[in-house]
């Protein structure tokens, strides 16, 4: 799965808008899915569609990815991972053995330790220990699996994100994991995109459209964010005057054109354009479909807590579930404001609580809901952040914790995972892991093997080289797979 030729993208594409005369009104149309790009692949048909499906490396546990991204690093101390010996510390200075030659955003090295003032229980019959933030999460407890060993390299938000979403911490045009995933197995879905981007919380995240960029590969795998309201995505409906079937005829003609000149040149990346403007032209019709929830029902929207007029983490949970029935190959859903410095003074009280509030029962309904309609076990569900949090409490007015690199927590649901269980150990303050670390490279080796896919062979050549989404490093977690 690697093949590339920047100078034949570059040259074909200036022939397609300098040769074809379509306009630049018409090839608004086609930007969500550019099709100017010369694809790779490994099947003939990707030549006219390039989201086709692929063969996997070995039979895939997962169809489908829904990426839950809490962007801002919540705090693995107040909702996972419980430390008695650092309530008893609380307020002393942590030891010097611990800070030895780290690196912190803010903290100095005799900052004291803070304990939580949250309340831990054990739920299921898996006995999972988390916080009386996530009551409805303890609901589902028993399928999902707590990793509470994570490590990150990055301890700045927006090169944490996109090394979370890329592999790589650098604005350099690496291509994020959504992205890969569609290249390397394209979509079930004729109408809509294979990776769709939803967002909620009072701005979108650091570092912004680089964590959904198809980087060096086609544009056709890129993250399309949706909006909220009946014209989710941007240039996609009919200029005022022009009705479906003017469009369609629009659509004929420019495909004529495409045809034409790809008869003439014989250059096969013109299928791929031709390709983009029919799927657009179809999602005029599918993308306010699935905008409309008025066929839930009240049951539905009450369990995952869903106001359908209003925008809300809760509604795009139930949209992830609904592009999965529609075939969609990876959601990613960012929900910000989780990063936590300071609050009111009652040890990440109200912020906390409000993100919690904001993302505990939707998230805990979708796995239900997947469940109930037997679709959890094809689709592989994410909850985390970019890294966690320190140990020691901020000094600042109000108190709060540091960003953390060396030890935090995700879970992992459905699609091959093995739930009930809890993965690695952290140290008795919660500092660094002691017990089955699990790095980024290796929670995305993990997603990759889920789907079917080998990230090692999974790989692009851009400028000399093969790239790959796990860089050269990444080993699979087996203790995650059931």
């Amino acid at each position: 799965m690697s093949h590339s030729n920047e100078l034949l993208r570059a040259v074909t594409r200036r022939h397609f808008f300098q040769d074809c005369r379509v306009g630049l009104g018409g090839m608004a149309l086609a930007s969500l899915l550019d099709g100017g790009r010369t694809v790779a692949g490994d099947a003939e048909d990707r030549a006219t569609n390039p989201l086709a499906l692929q063969p996997t490396h070995f039979a895939p546990r997962a169809k489908h990815v829904i990426y839950l991204f809490m962007a801002g690093g919540p705090s693995q101390l107040e909702l996972f991972d419980y430390k008695p010996k650092l309530q008893e510390l609380n307020g002393q200075t942590i030891p010097d053995s611990y800070v030895e030659g780290k690196r912190f955003a803010f903290l100095q090295k005799d900052a004291k330790l803070l304990g939580t003032v949250r309340k831990f229980a054990r739920y299921g019959e898996s006995g999972t220990e988390l916080s009386e933030c996530l009551l409805h999460l303890a609901g589902v407890v028993d399928d999902i699996a707590v990793i509470r060993s994570m490590k990150t390299d990055v301890f700045n938000h927006g090169p944490a994100k996109l090394f979370a979403n890329t592999g790589s911490p650098q604005f350099s045009g690496r291509p994020s994991m959504g992205a890969w995933v569609t290249y390397g197995i394209g979509s079930e879905s004729d109408d809509l995109p294979g990776f769709v981007v939803l967002q909620s919380g009072p701005r979108g995240p650091r570092g912004g459209a680089p964590l959904w960029s198809s980087g060096f590969l086609p544009t056709t795998y890129q993250g399309v964010p949706f909006l909220n309201g009946a014209d989710p995505i941007l240039n996609l409906s009919n200029p005022a005057g022009i009705d479906q079937a003017a469009q369609g005829e629009f659509i004929d003609a420019v495909t004529d054109l495409n045809q034409l000149r790809r008869a003439a040149v014989g250059d096969p990346e013109i299928d791929t354009r031709i390709a983009a403007y029919e799927m657009a032209y179809r999602m005029q019709t599918s993308a306010p479909e699935l905008m409309d929830l008025s066929g839930e029902t009240a049951g539905t929207l009450d369990a995952y807590g869903v106001d359908p007029a209003a925008p809300s983490f809760a509604r795009n949970c139930l949209l992830a579930r609904r592009l999965v029935e529609k075939g969609a190959r990876f959601i990613q859903l960012y929900h910000t404001d989780w990063d936590h410095h300071g609050n009111d003074g009652t040890h990440l009280g109200e912020p906390l609580d409000a993100r919690c509030a904001e993302t505990d029962k939707p998230a805990a309904a979708l796995i239900a809901d997947l469940k109930q309609r037997g679709l959890l076990d094809q689709t592989l569900i994410i909850w985390g952040g970019e890294f966690g949090r320190t140990p020691q409490g901020e000094p600042r007015d109000l108190i709060g914790r540091d960003h953390h690199i060396d030890a935090y927590t995700m879970w992992l649901a459905g699609g091959g995972v093995k739930g009930g269980q809890t993965i690695g150990r952290t140290d008795e303050i919660g500092y660094e892991v002691v017990e089955d670390l699990v790095h980024v490279h290796d929670l995305h080796a993990t997603i990759l093997h889920l789907l079917g896919l080998d990230h090692e062979r999974l790989t692009f050549r851009f400028q000399g080289r093969d790239f790959r989404l796990t860089d050269v490093a990444g080993h699979v977690v087996e203790k995650l797979i059931a």
